[in-house]
């Protein structure tokens, strides 16, 4: 099998692992137990909690662990909402985010509460200073734009996003969980208040994601209960997925310049290589200001979808959008976005290679894909 859906999910690296292993068997310990048991496990959290501190420049005490992004997004965007529930609110998000955000925006506005301006990109999936500066209302209280779209790879300015929005009294979020650990992320330079993240897009383990919430800030509880992660997220902690975390970020960040010129050769092979053998085929997104490893491909006449599948059969793991949405009969709202058809939109496949592709690889997918497309355009 070649898997190349790393922006879906990616393989644990050996380290994180191992790292995590005695917490499941060995040290059990519940972290809130106050012997000596629980101590080691409290201080395994605790150690997870400044490795992912040091990788985002961030203080251990902004960090705050979750079962995932999904969960981090929601939290950030209903708690915004709680805190102003007595007077209007606004929010400004994009019309490409990832459904955590949009889903969490649609029901805040069935509420009534609140209202949501839904910025556009442009064709290459990235959103204008110009809008966000023109969205802005009296009552906007919160910003949320992705820093890397998880379909095209496309990185938005949230550093100059960040800039303009320090001096307005508007909460910044980012949802990082495509960027972190595969391009430099530095909280300060990118001026947010709030980023999410998750470390399974980063070689950790599923089940385990991040907030950083800047110091000074506060967040009502996502789950009540006892005094865990700072007394905002009551349970008992994931420890043997906190530990991983924290060995998989550490492990990616001491890796990320190297890795990432890795990653963009094998996507300019693939795309040289396919555009040799067919050359109507359309890289979706901003071919220059991207993730490393991420491509989407759109594929003129044939669909996406078939090419997938086919692809499937001999083996090779690829998607035709975000894993949230797939096994919809929809053409993807990025894709949309960024003004294609919705034919268009549907005969596109997105290519994400992770740590663990070669070069090899990447060759037979080339192969692999211009047969298939060929034999498709052939039976049309």
């Amino acid at each position: 099998m070649i898997y190349v859906d790393n922006a879906a999910t990616t393989r644990i690296s050996d380290r994180a692992f191992e790292a995590m292993l005695p917490f499941l068997r060995e040290q059990y310990g519940n972290a809130s137990s106050q012997y000596s048991f629980g101590v080691k496990a409290k201080r395994a959290v605790e150690h997870a909690r400044k490795q992912v501190a040091a990788a985002i420049g961030a203080e251990p005490s902004e960090i705050t662990f979750t079962s995932g992004g999904s969960e981090a997004n929601s939290w950030v965007l209903r708690c915004v909402a709680e805190t102003y529930r007595n007077e209007p609110i606004h929010i400004i998000t994009s019309s490409i985010e990832h459904h955590s955000v949009l889903n969490a925006c649609y029901a805040l506005e069935r509420d009534g509460s609140v209202e949501v301006t839904f910025l556009p990109v442009d064709a290459t999936g990235r959103v204008s200073l110009g809008d966000v500066k023109a969205a802005i209302k009296h009552n906007t209280k919160l910003a949320s734009i992705m820093l890397a779209n998880n379909e095209i790879g496309t990185i938005q300015p949230i550093n100059q996003i960040g800039a303009f929005l320090k001096g307005q009294d508007i909460l910044f979020h980012t949802d990082a969980v495509q960027a972190v650990g595969h391009i430099p992320v530095d909280v300060d330079d990118l001026q947010v208040d709030f980023l999410t993240a998750s470390a399974h897009k980063f070689n950790g383990a599923k089940g385990t994601g991040i907030l950083y919430k800047r110091s000074g800030l506060s967040l009502s509880p996502l789950v009540f209960g006892g005094k865990q992660e700072h007394g905002i997220r009551a349970g008992t902690e994931n420890i043997a997925g906190i530990v991983s975390t924290g060995f998989a970020i550490e492990e990616s960040v001491s890796e990320l310049a190297e890795e990432a010129k890795r990653l963009r050769s094998l996507v300019e092979v693939t795309v040289e290589g396919i555009k040799e053998k067919i050359p109507s085929v359309r890289v979706n997104g901003d071919t220059k200001s991207c993730l490393p490893g991420t491509v989407n491909l759109g594929f003129d006449g044939i669909s996406g979808e078939s090419l997938m599948h086919f692809l499937d059969l001999k083996g090779i793991c690829v998607s035709t959008s975000s894993a949230c949405t797939s096994g919809k009969d929809e053409p993807s709202h990025v894709l949309l976005a960024l003004g294609l058809s919705e034919q268009q939109a549907k005969s596109a496949i997105r290519i994400s290679y992770g740590r663990y592709n070669t070069a090899d690889e990447a060759r037979v997918i080339v192969k692999t894909v211009c047969d298939a497309y060929a034999k498709m355009m052939d039976v049309l």
